[in-house]
């Protein structure tokens, strides 16, 4: 079906961007008064040290920061709905430059505050004209054991300049570089081999597209794997370098501190995964059983064990459908849900040159937006459910914080998204029965394969490439490629065939190049099990304490904001309650196979 220009989706499914800014003559007016008010900044310049210059410097920061963040993300939004537009393309690039130019403007702040006491910066944290900064100051102070004098971090600022190019490396490569042999479709057709290609190709029911797939991304990555193995190895060489320069023990204790989490939760993590690789290990032996495989191969783990099996909803009815998943929330929730139907927070539909996929974005003092692509699929479905958990989240935390204090950290992002792609799940399962049932468990089991083990044996893997630097271990491909191999026995056991070609799979994850990143996955869904099990069980007497979660943005660490949805991740309580939701489900998709 041909997609038709966006002139001619309904009103109805296009979201409502002049909430955000009035009209793009309003949003030149903003940048004109903003990119004019830069240039104050500099007056503070040397003289933070006095608490009214700061509480001034602060305030102009926020007012502009505020700005700089409207002009950005309303300009990039247009570009989104149709990329084509050339409007749009020089107003998201000119939004960008500025916010460079405040970056670069603003750069005395931090260093400024970094040398002062701490003692100094916490009881100024304590004023209330200071409440609003209040964490931004007690976390400089925190840092503060960790900085250097002023000779040394002016050399480490000179270091990062070339040491952090690692990943730009990686992603040239990855992006650009690489080239992929055809792969010969069951007609003789070949196809051109790409990134987003490969996904798809492995649910291919036939096996020769699914082996031709795997070959081909792999044969790609396996003939550059020296130098992308001294790509890696810079990049955890670098890790390790910043860690012992500012004092700390480790590449994953500096990293921790970094984001105010303790490196209990990372180690609670790994232990809890290992313990119940052999329930991912039953998990994969019952897929081989359930498509009659003589041979399970690596290439098959994403095929569908269940066929035909799509929920095919209208948007209008997949919605509703969402909405009747959430009920157990509360009135308030679901009030907030059914405002973003109503009053044109969602871009819904696909239209010629619209961005691809689903994302939901907002500015300080509006509400959220949600952009769609939907279709009459499952995926989009829950796409519904997973991008409203984190527009209504964003709702709460502007709603009840201080622009100062309404961003939320990545490391609490993808919960509330995850609460209610689980409460859907479970609401469908409530009736569902045979094939639809099937395919249900083991959508469930497939997220647990893939978000919570798959990203822990990718968490693994850094966590042991960087101890074998600091041992002082060589970091060469072999060494790199047998390291992933034995963790790819380890976690998905002896049902499937580890073909070779799996051993060179880490050289592809562009997450590593942001080290300790991808083990955010994980606990995200360790979290949202606890926590939409509670709400499922208590309904609004749990919400209480999840709205308080919601509303927390950033105003204090994050594991202490998890603990408002009662959730503790220095404890192991939560990691044992995620393991037995994995083992009852597959216990009754055994019990159905």
């Amino acid at each position: 079906m041909k997609v038709k220009e966006r002139k001619f989706t309904p009103e109805h499914l296009k979201w409502k961007l002049e909430d955000m800014v009035e009209s793009d003559a309003a949003w030149e007016e903003m940048y004109a008064e903003a990119k004019a008010r830069l240039p104050e900044l500099s007056s503070f310049k040397g003289k933070l040290k006095d608490k009214a210059q700061y509480l001034a410097c602060a305030r102009l920061q926020s007012e502009l920061d505020l700005k700089l963040q409207t002009l950005y993300i309303y300009a990039n939004m247009r570009r989104d709905e149709d990329s084509s537009v050339s409007l749009y393309q020089g107003m998201a690039d000119r939004a960008t430059a500025l916010v460079v130019q405040a970056m670069t403007a603003a750069s005395f702040v931090q260093p400024e505050l970094t040398e002062m006491p701490a003692e100094t910066l916490i009881e100024w944290s304590k004023l209330p004209e200071f409440e609003n900064y209040s964490y931004i100051l007690s976390e400089i102070a925190r840092s503060k054991e960790h900085i250097l004098s002023e000779k040394e971090e002016r050399l480490l600022s000179g270091v990062a300049s070339f040491a952090d190019n690692f990943k730009e490396i990686f992603t040239m490569f990855n992006d650009v570089d690489v080239k992929f042999d055809k792969v010969e479709d069951d007609n003789g057709n070949k196809l051109d081999m790409s990134h987003g290609l490969y996904g798809v190709l492995l649910q291919s029911r036939s096996e020769k597209v699914r082996r031709g797939a795997f070959e081909s991304m792999y044969a790609a990555y396996k003939s550059h794997i020296n130098t992308i193995a001294q790509t890696y190895a810079g990049c955890v060489k670098k890790d390790c370098f910043y860690a012992g320069a500012r004092g700390f023990k480790s590449a994953l204790e500096a990293s921790m501190f970094g984001e105010n989490i303790p490196t209990a939760v990372y180690e609670n993590l790994l232990e809890s995964v290992r313990k119940n690789c052999s329930a991912v290990h039953r998990y994969v032996a019952l897929r081989k059983k359930i498509l009659g495989f003589e041979t399970l191969n690596m290439y098959d783990l994403y095929l569908p064990i269940v066929e035909n099996a799509e929920i095919k909803l209208s948007y209008e009815k997949a919605y509703k459908l969402v909405e009747s998943a959430l009920k157990p929330m509360g009135k308030e929730y679901l009030e907030v849900f059914n405002k973003a139907y109503n009053e044109g927070w969602i871009d819904v539909v696909e239209n010629k040159n619209k961005r691809s996929g689903a994302y939901s974005w907002a500015v300080y003092g509006c509400h959220p937006f949600v952009l769609l692509n939907y279709q009459k699929t499952t995926s989009e479905v829950f796409a519904i459910a997973h991008e409203m958990g984190h527009a209504i989240h964003t709702y709460y935390s502007c709603g009840n914080q201080p622009f100062e204090k309404s961003e939320y950290v990545i490391f609490l992002a993808e919960i509330a998204s995850t609460v209610n792609e689980i409460l859907l799940l479970k609401h469908l399962m409530k009736d569902a029965k045979g094939e639809f049932k099937k395919y249900l468990l083991s959508y469930y089991l497939d997220m647990f394969r893939t978000t919570l083990f798959r990203q822990t044996m990718f968490a693994e893997f850094e966590y042991l490439a960087h101890e074998m630097s600091e041992k002082g271990e060589p970091l060469t491909a072999e060494a790199f490629s047998n390291l992933y191999y034995k963790l790819n026995k380890q976690y998905y056991g002896k049902a499937v065939k580890h073909n070779e070609q799996i051993r060179y799979e880490w050289a592809r994850i562009p997450h590593f190049y942001r080290s300790f990143y991808v083990y955010k996955y994980s606990t995200g869904i360790i979290a949202a099990v606890t926590i939409a099990s509670d709400i499922i069980k208590r309904g609004e007497a749990a919400f209480a304490g999840y709205k308080k979660f919601l509303s927390a943005g950033n105003s204090t660490g994050p594991i202490e904001i998890l603990k408002y949805a009662g959730v503790d991740l220095t404890d192991k309580k939560p990691f044992e309650t995620a393991m037995a939701e994995f083992k009852a489900t597959l216990k009754e998709l055994e019990s159905l196979a």
